[in-house]
């Protein structure tokens, strides 16, 4: 592995300012989305599917190209991926703002997403390779993690005050400056570096991961107001595309999801986990955020204050997750985790938590708790165990997990609330509607509770040290084959 040069602790720092820089945007931007989907409902005239597209045309794109784009920059350089990274998305937030429809602005913010998707993971593999003491690593990985909750706390309330004061649209002006900044300080203090033995490319698994996700997503979103025969052919395709990732992806050498990782089961259950939680937090916003500005009648500023208490106890308690993975393990983190977003969606599945005002709160806290534990786990149990040469991929599967999760929670939790709320009134209709919704929560939750029970323990761990050994024996044997050859 090519190493950077030794850089002074203080350039150290500023490297992972700058990298922190790139996920504030890409994460900030779809919390801050979420508050402004009514006023651009009415602006755009949306319907329900037409504001889940908003959401999920972005991190769908984004969950399809972060493994391509971390092995590419692994390629072609790190810093010049990450560069790039940073224009598209600016380019893509610029449009964004100007976007004259709906249709144009899913357009653009997919985009932004294909920017996005080369910020994320790269700046992931810049920061390890930066901090190669692995307790600064580590500490550098919870500062990222915590950036992920302020942006989580943040996003609500920078969103709420943007669309109140100055409209919708500015919500994609906030990436302009940042983008800026962070392109100029990294074509100032990054180094560019590479990996030694870069993976090729794998074009047949690249275009089989965009069939499976999009079609996935495109079938949910449009079931409720489409024919059986339009939504057929989708779920057809991503059954195919799918059954093709099983048989094709073993056959190659290097392909582009390893399938072996599977066989961990820390790493499968992080996996599903990320999906889980994620999937939770994307259902969550977008019925939150419709419910207060829609059936309540809030402003965006007040809806966005009204989510403070989900969003603070997300960014006090991720810090004190990751100190506690790094102390005692994932498995403290992931019960209390997969408990408390249980709590909070049974809350409001059975006891209609809406309805008043303390239950609401009550909802919310137990949620940003929940939600708060759980990140730190899910990156740190894909990682761990993997041989240093892969982590970077097992990184980026987690990722795809996150956007994954997101991109599903909204697709099935908004297909939901769309059947439920049918041609009645919106308001009247939206809390029952609503509760299919919840229950698909609770079930994510509960998810979270007992696979991170099930996979934190001693036998997991052994099936971790069993996959990672396997790995390295392959690394070495095709190292030896290549040695032989030369």
């Amino acid at each position: 592995m090519e190493h950077m040069p030794e850089l002074s602790h203080r350039r150290r720092l500023l490297v992972l300012a700058i990298c922190c820089m790139s996920l504030l945007i890409v994460s900030i931007d779809n919390t801050v989305l979420n508050v402004a989907l009514p006023s651009m409902q009415r602006e755009l005239h949306a319907s329900t599917s037409g504001l889940q597209w908003t959401i999920d045309a972005y991190t769908l794109v984004l969950a399809s190209l972060l493994m391509l784009a971390g092995s590419t920059a692994d390629r072609i350089g790190r810093k010049r991926v990450f560069m790039t990274g940073l224009i598209v998305f600016g380019v893509g937030s610029l449009l964004c703002s100007l976007a004259p429809n709906l249709e144009l602005l899913i357009v653009f913010r997919m985009v932004q997403a294909v920017g996005g998707s080369m910020l994320n993971p790269v700046a992931m593999s810049i920061i390890t390779n930066t901090f190669t003491d692995p307790r600064e690593r580590a500490r550098a990985i919870g500062v990222w993690g915590a950036v992920v909750g302020i942006s989580m706390a943040a996003g609500p309330l920078v969103g709420g005050l943007l669309v109140e004061s100055v409209g919708w649209r500015s919500i994609f002006w906030i990436n302009l400056p940042v983008a800026l900044a962070a392109l100029l300080l990294t074509l100032r203090f990054v180094p560019e570096s590479r990996a030694p033995k870069a993976r090729r490319p794998d074009p047949v698994g690249q275009v089989l991961v965009i069939a499976l996700f999009g079609a996935l997503t495109y079938a949910i979103i449009e079931a409720p107001g489409a024919s059986l025969a339009q939504v057929v052919p989708f779920a057809v395709v991503a059954l195919a595309a799918l059954t093709g990732l099983l048989v094709y992806e073993p056959r190659r050498a290097e392909p582009l999801i390893d399938l072996r990782f599977f066989r961990s089961a820390p790493f499968s259950g992080a996996t599903v986990i990320a999906v889980s939680a994620f999937a939770a937090l994307g259902g969550f916003l977008f019925l939150s955020t419709l419910y207060l500005q829609n059936v309540r009648g809030l402003d965006a500023l007040h809806a966005g204050l009204w989510m403070l208490p989900m969003a603070l106890p997300t960014f006090l308690c991720a810090p004190l997750s990751g100190r506690l993975v790094g102390t005692r393990g994932p498995r403290l983190p992931l019960l209390v985790a997969g408990a408390a977003m249980t709590v909070s969606a049974v809350l409001f599945a059975a006891f209609e938590a809406e309805t008043s005002d303390l239950t609401l709160v009550i909802g919310y806290v137990l949620f940003g708790i929940g939600f708060g534990f759980v990140n730190a786990p899910i990156t740190n149990t894909a990682v761990s165990g993997m041989p240093r040469a892969q982590a970077g991929v097992a990184a980026a599967v987690a990722s795809t997990s996150r956007q994954l999760g997101q991109t599903l929670g909204v697709a099935v939790v908004g297909a939901l609330l769309a059947s439920g709320v049918g041609s009645s009134g919106y308001r009247d209709a939206f809390v029952s509607a609503a509760r299919p919704g919840w229950w698909v929560l609770v079930f994510c939750g509960a998810a979270v509770l007992v696979l991170g029970a099930l996979t934190s323990g001693r036998w997991a761990r052994r099936t971790a040290q069993h996959t990672a050994d396997r790995l390295q024996e392959n690394e070495v044997r095709e190292a030896a084959g290549v040695n032989a050859h030369a």
